[in-house]
């Protein structure tokens, strides 16, 4: 009986035994931490695409490097750096800038755009970038100041610009002759194919006092009722990129580096 007893008690402290081992060996799995997400990385400046004709010295043209250059471009690329934002330049031609602009194949227009109204329907405008005047380009020869003056003779204008708008409608002339690039004009009125080209301010002053010198000169300024103010182009409601082009424009004129720009590039 003692013997029964001591074998009891022998198999119960080995059962006892091993369910304390077994007890012992179990471990909670524990969830290993998870390391916190990454913060997403700063988002850069916006890059705006702007589009240029590049055929209008000096406010924008291609140097000898194949890069835009100009009046406008230098604003445009300091109204960037004041703005936060970066600008790009795609060179575009006239005639087909506007539709570009509608289809989103760029973001803005910076090429001696005219605020008219006609325009605004169709598209937005930053704040004026400077005012600018139409003028009359003939031989040195010309006596003619007017477009009146030109009667029953040709002149010649920029397609789809202000220039051209000026002198389409205006009876008398033998021929209003239209032109891609206001150079080509240019070219003519030197040769003799037309006796005057109408442009812009600094596209006339441009080319009278540099490249044609002692072949055309300016007749006189076309006189308008209503100042013609040149300024970004954007797709219509596209608030963010005017806001930052308007941003950066106030503040380069407001620190005097529009100024600088002007005095440069011998802006008047």
């Amino acid at each position: 009986m003692k013997r029964l007893f001591k074998s009891l008690f022998l198999v119960s402290a080995c059962a006892i035994l091993a369910l304390g081992v077994v007890g012992c060996g179990e471990k909670k799995e524990e969830k290993k931490a998870e390391a916190p997400a990454a913060a997403p990385a700063p988002a850069g400046p916006k890059t705006i695409v702007f589009a240029s004709d590049a055929t209008y010295p000096p406010m924008q043209y291609m140097n000898e490097q194949k890069e835009i250059v100009g009046f406008e471009v230098d604003v445009i690329k300091a109204a960037a750096e004041k703005g936060g934002f970066k600008a790009e330049f795609k060179n575009v031609a006239w005639d087909g800038i506007f539709g570009g602009l509608e289809n989103g194949k760029y973001d803005a227009i910076s090429s001696s755009v005219s605020i008219t109204d006609e325009r605004k329907l169709k598209m937005d405008f930053s704040e004026p970038i400077m005012a600018i005047e139409q003028m009359l380009v003939v031989g040195t020869k010309e006596k003619a100041t007017d477009l009146a003056g030109l009667k029953g003779k040709s002149i010649g204008a920029q397609i789809g610009t202000t220039s051209y708008f000026v002198v389409k409608d205006v009876k008398g002339f033998k021929a209003v002759k239209t032109y891609d690039e206001v150079g080509l004009a240019m070219e003519d009125l030197v040769k003799g194919s037309i006796q005057a080209v109408v442009a812009d301010s600094p596209v006339a002053v441009e080319y009278t006092t540099k490249k044609y010198a002692d072949k055309i000169k300016i007749a006189g300024v076309l006189k308008s009722d209503k100042v013609e103010n040149i300024g970004i182009a954007v797709k219509k409601g596209n608030k963010e990129v005017l806001d930052l082009v308007n941003k950066g424009l106030a503040a380069i004129k407001a620190d005097g580096t529009f100024d600088k720009i002007k005095e440069q590039h011998k802006m008047k």
